[in-house]
């Protein structure tokens, strides 16, 4: 058996942040009793009452952990979780639950069963996959900026932004300090997938049920042209 440590980046989630941890405690208590698991909650400097949840839940499960950086970003928030893990497995995931929180079951059966196997990125584009409640607009930009990735980078995987990666340990760590710690955003983790690919070791990639909540607010041309700038600086420093 191993370690599991899912990392939550939250950013002013009071209105989520608890029914996420919760439902996720749960589930892992009752279909993987015998794992050991960690719950990380890294909060990207909120200024709700996100802090005030968050150490609340990890007063009450020893399994939790608050940690609070004064970064934005996903990517900020990877790194801070990563420096701070001690499991042999960690990854992360959206703390809205908009991946299908079951898919844990597969990714800790992928670990255990392969030791070859340093990643699993979970895909809302790979064959078998699912998406509910996804605008045309947002995935036919991802689809377009797949197939950018694809021809700029060399990218394999059919999708390199699903918010659902998990890693063992020492190859994250490894591929973090390859990578442009500069950069807090959400290419942060695009270039972890892109390294990891070109590392030659075993990626699985996990076909998932995506389900988008109403309400999320995504600029998407703005974050378009961000990957598209973000795709060529990556491209001339490979």
């Amino acid at each position: 058996m191993h370690s599991f440590n899912i990392l939550f980046p939250v950013y002013n989630e009071e209105n989520r942040l608890e029914r996420g941890i919760r439902e996720t405690a749960s589930f892992l208590t009752h279909y993987l009793p015998e794992e050991t698991f960690h719950l990380t909650i890294v909060d990207n400097a909120s200024t709700d009452k996100t802090e005030e949840i968050a150490k609340k839940l990890a007063e009450e499960y020893p399994e939790v952990t608050y940690i609070r950086i004064s970064e934005k970003g996903v990517g900020a928030a990877f790194r801070a979780g990563v420096a701070q893990n001690t499991s042999e497995i960690v990854g992360y995931m959206d703390v809205d639950l908009s991946t299908d929180i079951r898919h844990l079951l597969s990714v800790v059966s992928l670990f255990e069963d392969d030791p070859a196997i340093m990643m699993v990125n979970g895909s809302k584009q790979a064959k078998g996959a699912r998406t509910i409640g996804r605008k045309w607009y947002r995935n036919l930009t991802s689809k377009g900026l797949t197939m950018v990735m694809k021809a700029r980078l060399g990218m394999q995987q059919a999708d390199a932004i699903c918010g659902f990666k998990f890693f063992r340990k020492d190859f994250v760590e490894e591929l973090i300090r390859q990578s442009d710690i500069t950069e807090n955003g959400w290419f942060f983790i695009i270039e972890l997938l892109i390294r990891a690919e070109r590392s030659g070791e075993e990626i699985v990639e996990l076909p998932v049920r995506y389900v988008e909540e109403e309400g999320g607010h995504v600029h998407v041309v703005r974050q378009t042209l961000d990957y598209l700038s973000n795709i060529e600086k990556l491209r001339r420093r490979l």
